[in-house]
């Protein structure tokens, strides 16, 4: 794998990283990034910081500084998108989030460094379920009097987090996504057509659209007024 070219830079390996870059490169170890094998030529020095922000020599000699000689993956996303291709084509989706316009970049939900690919980092994965996407969608994410119990798995039990052909991101369009839990059943006489969701017939509801929009359960994420998410 090359990494991304710098015009007239080298490899100079993750030690010349190290004196200012020292909490990062201090961890970097863990990271799924520093699995991927780069050293710099006729060595066995890791250049795995190189991987994402390209040849650092010119950078080094220049003796650091924001930006100068050096790539930065949270400006640039395609440095990122040129290796996570199938991400690149999930972006290119009619819905989706806007890192094409820049107004967020991969590193805003991803540490790259880190041991956790996934932001915020540290303590139990389902004690911080939710949190990378609450930090945007605070409403949506927070605790509610009458939950909705999908939010206990993740907002990905129904939102794709980069790209999608629904809408907001969904993983299925209209009813279909709600009916993957809320099964329907046949009503008392199967030839009546009738169809029941728990204990409620919802033969004409579902015709109205979607569960949602069709004015019956439009507090989706959780609400604080009604146990069956009505507002």
């Amino acid at each position: 794998m090359e990494p991304p070219r710098i015009e007239g830079a080298e490899l100079v390996g993750n030690t010349a990283c190290y004196e200012c870059h020292t909490n990062l490169v201090r961890i970097f170890p863990a990271s799924a990034h520093a699995r991927v094998p780069l050293r710099v030529p006729g060595t066995q020095e890791p250049a795995g910081c190189e991987l994402c922000h390209g040849p650092g020599s010119l950078h080094v000699a220049a003796g650091g500084g924001r930006g100068r000689f050096i790539l930065n993956p949270g400006r640039d996303p395609q440095i990122c998108l040129d290796c996570h291709l199938d991400v690149a084509a999930d972006f290119r989706q009619p819905s989706r989030h806007p890192v094409w316009e820049g107004r967020m970049s991969c590193s805003d939900c991803h540490d790259p460094h880190g041991m956790d690919i996934m932001k915020p980092a540290g303590g139990p994965g389902w004690a911080r379920l939710n949190e990378g996407c609450a930090g945007c969608h605070d409403a949506q994410a927070r605790p509610f009097v009458f939950e909705h119990e999908a939010l206990r798995e993740g907002c990905t039990m129904c939102h794709t987090p980069h790209g999608s052909p629904h809408a907001a991101l969904l993983t299925d369009r209209d009813s279909h996504l709600c009916l993957q839990c809320h099964v329907q059943t046949p009503g008392p006489g199967v030839a009546s057509g009738r169809i029941f969701i728990g204990q409620v017939d919802h033969t004409d509801r579902l015709r109205m659209g979607t569960c949602w929009s069709a004015g019956c359960h439009t507090a989706v994420h959780g609400s604080d007024v009604h146990p069956r998410l009505l507002y």
